[in-house]
């Protein structure tokens, strides 16, 4: 009888066990299996022997990805261009038309790209800030305490007219109710100098509505509110038409109180609209004026800015005002700047003081 010895070894897989517990091997059990073939010729036969072998390996696990610190997304180029907003206090068309000169100013001076959007109102500016879809703002004095409150943006600078950072509000009617003897004016314009204090000045609006630009407009509503509140006088409902200049127009709509019997403004937000009403200063006269209490406007950052690009466009900012073409851009942009000057946070302190004592609630403007 002739033998044949024939030796076959296959390697199989059968099972394998993962542990998932950081830093622990994997281990898989291989058997081995040995199989003998005998083979008898004179019968035809073939006898089959198994046998079976574990044979354990060790195997390193797979290292799971650590989490990743996500890398900050760059602003300033032209596929992420850094998004200046402006406050939406005239004509919306005519704020981005002349927002887009500033910006393109900005862009030679700085290097970065800008791209200029005009929120609906102070709140949307406000959030704007806070989602990412704002990085530069315009931010008058209230919404920019809001946004700071929480946590959206920082002041850089405020502007400047005739050499003040800080101005007052005025009240203003029809002439036309100053004709039928409905209102008195208390301020002479010939000498720009009230003729009574405020009590004596305001009385006269017990009852009667007024026109506002919003309720976060420092000289278009809050200040005014709390000159009102403070002397014991109770307006009627008010109507939010939002912007200075919409103010002006809606009295000088209103020679029978149409719209509203009085507007309050900035000093002298008749201005703004006199290529539209040329004779405004005769139709809409001003009534009483305020001391200056209220901080001038901000240009505030997103409080996550790079310092290095936020101090580069404060820079370029200076630089625009530091020239008679520059300050031209700004004011064909809506806004009378007269300049600019680097602040802290702390220079709106005594106005917050202001905001507590009429009970302004910040946490109302969500």
């Amino acid at each position: 009888m002739r033998k044949t010895m024939y030796f076959i070894f296959a390697a199989v897989l059968i099972a394998s066990m993962a542990l998932t517990a950081c830093g622990t091997k994997t281990v898989t059990v291989e058997v081995i299996k040995t199989v003998e073939v005998e083979k008898v010729t004179t019968q035809e036969v073939e006898v089959v022997k198994t046998i079976e072998v574990e044979k354990v390996v060790e195997v390193t696990p797979t290292s799971v990805p650590a989490t990743e610190t996500p890398v900050p997304v760059e602003i300033g180029t032209a596929d992420n261009p850094i998004i200046l907003a402006l406050a939406p206090s005239a004509n919306t068309q005519e704020l981005i038309a002349g927002g887009e000169a500033i910006a393109a100013k900005l862009s030679e001076l700085t290097g970065y790209v800008f791209e200029v959007t005009v929120p609906t109102n102070y709140a949307a500016l406000v959030e704007a800030m806070g989602s990412g879809n704002a990085h530069v703002g315009f931010l008058p004095t209230v919404p920019y305490i809001v946004a700071y409150a929480k946590g959206y943006a920082n002041v850089g600078l405020t502007t400047l007219r005739a050499g003040a950072d800080h101005y007052a509000f005025q009240v203003v009617v029809n002439a036309a109710r100053i004709s039928d003897t409905t209102f008195t004016t208390y301020y002479d314009e010939a000498t720009g100098v009230n003729t009574a204090d405020a009590a004596t000045a305001l009385a006269q609006f017990a009852g009667k509505k007024p026109c506002y630009t919003d309720p976060l407009s420092s000289s278009g509503y809050l200040v005014p509110a709390g000159y009102f509140a403070s002397n014991g006088i109770k307006t009627g409902t008010g109507a939010w038409v939002q912007g200075h200049p919409t103010v002006i127009k809606s009295v000088y709509q209103s020679p029978k109180g149409e719209i509203c019997d009085f507007g309050a403004t900035y000093v002298d937000a008749r201005t703004a609209v006199t290529t539209d009403l040329p004779d405004v200063n005769d139709k809409v006269k001003i009534v009483w004026i305020s001391d200056p209490v209220i901080p001038n406007d901000t240009i505030s950052f997103i409080s996550s800015m790079d310092p290095t690009m936020r101090q580069t466009i404060i820079d370029a900012f200076l630089t625009l005002v530091s020239t008679e073409d520059g300050l031209q851009l700004l004011k064909d942009g809506g806004y009378s700047i007269a300049g600019l000057k680097a602040v802290e946070d702390s220079f709106f302190d005594d106005f917050r003081v202001y905001l507590e004592s009429i009970k302004f609630d910040i946490n109302s403007y969500k």
